[in-house]
């Protein structure tokens, strides 16, 4: 029987460990027990998009790749914003060509040149990573590398992550992805960290229009709070029993 060096090392550090320590202590904690450790209990981060204010230009979609370093170029990205178009049949028509990096400037959708006479409404919703209570991403992802923090937001720990793609499959928001250059999953963390520090995630910071905000459902007196608790506001796909945390102010029922 053979043995490589770098599995003779990794089994001798793992017997030596083992021996030095006593059978009590011979816990793993992944990346989200240890983080959940040291969080703070009192805050709970949710998310608003207003769609009645979101005008499709994109500048949210370039600030979210911009710092959280992801290719400009590639097809992916962590939050996108999509075009609907209603026509007189009931029939939507839907597309997101880059995100919505660029904006919307082109009256074809998908290749389907619409009469402006057909239309009955047209308007644009962002998506993002919905923070859900119940993650699904967190419940199949074997290693642990996907995990909540006690203030909500699901991050991926990147080293841990084996690039297996159960996350990306049981997601049913399609907000995951594999990233181009690491080759692990990737999402929207609400730019956790800015967030952690006080300030606003990139694309809320880039909204000229205000249709994003982020706030603490914690605090009663958090605008975000006030909102949700006051205005009608509705979530995606509710029936998954996921409970997520991004609240949309407006959402047409075509929106899928």
């Amino acid at each position: 029987m053979t043995c490589s060096r770098r599995q003779f090392l990794k089994d001798t550090a793992t017997t030596t460990l083992a021996a030095a320590l006593p059978v009590s202590t011979m816990v793993f904690l992944t990346p989200g027990e240890l983080k959940a450790a040291v969080e703070n209990k009192k805050t709970r981060w949710t998310f608003l998009v207003d769609t009645n204010k979101c005008v499709g230009c994109g500048m949210c979609v370039k600030a979210c790749k911009l710092e959280n370093e992801i290719p400009y170029d590639a097809p992916v990205t962590r939050t996108w914003v999509e075009r609907y178009v209603i026509t007189k049949d009931g029939e939507a028509h839907i597309d997101s060509p880059m995100g919505g990096r660029d904006g919307f400037i082109d009256d074809k959708i998908r290749d389907e040149v619409i009469d402006p006479k057909d239309i009955t409404k047209a308007f644009f919703v962002p998506k993002l990573c919905n923070q859900c209570e119940n993650a699904p991403c967190v419940q199949v992802c074997p290693v642990g590398a996907t995990y909540q923090t006690e203030d909500g937001v699901v991050l991926i720990d990147r080293d841990w992550c084996i690039g297996c793609g159960y996350c990306i499959m049981a997601c049913p928001y399609g907000v995951r992805f594999f990233h181009p250059v690491t080759k692990t999953a990737d999402k929207c963390n609400f730019c956790y960290h800015r967030t952690s520090k006080g300030l606003e995630p990139a694309c809320v910071q880039a909204c000229a229009f205000d249709a994003r905000k982020i706030g603490n459902i914690k605090d009663p007196d958090d605008p975000v709070t006030k909102t949700i608790t006051t205005k009608r506001v509705a979530v995606l796909k509710d029936e998954y029993g996921t409970k997520p945390h991004v609240f949309y102010l407006g959402l047409d029922e075509n929106v899928r």
